[in-house]
């Protein structure tokens, strides 16, 4: 979505401003993370992914893997790899970023 000037409003590094994410692939705003509110994106640029490992997140048990920044390698969020509940299978792919370690950017 383009804001009033024509820019694309984004998401960047919070640390080195480094774009991460598009506004447009926001799935939800209303996820938690252990520092506070998290947003669950369908997609994350410029991001390196870490170890795969199994955690128990609030929704049960998922395999997940910790995103860092591709700049300056701070940690932003983490990517649902693999969901065991039915339930909870639509995040499998999905980046989670936390909002304090994002700003919002039009680029």
């Amino acid at each position: 979505m383009e804001d009033a000037f024509g820019g694309l409003r984004s998401y960047s590094c919070f640390l080195c401003r480094n774009y991460v994410a598009r506004h447009d692939d926001i799935v939800s705003k209303s996820f938690q993370a252990q520092s506070g509110r998290a947003f669950l994106f369908s997609h994350a640029l410029n991001v390196v992914i870490g170890p795969k490992e199994d955690r128990h997140l609030i929704t049960g048990l998922h395999t997940v893997a910790d995103v860092f920044c591709s700049d300056c390698g701070e940690v932003l969020g983490w990517k649902y790899l693999r969901a065991f509940e039915e339930s909870q299978k639509y995040k499998e792919g999905k980046f989670v970023l936390e909002k304090y370690k994002i700003v919002e950017t039009n680029h």
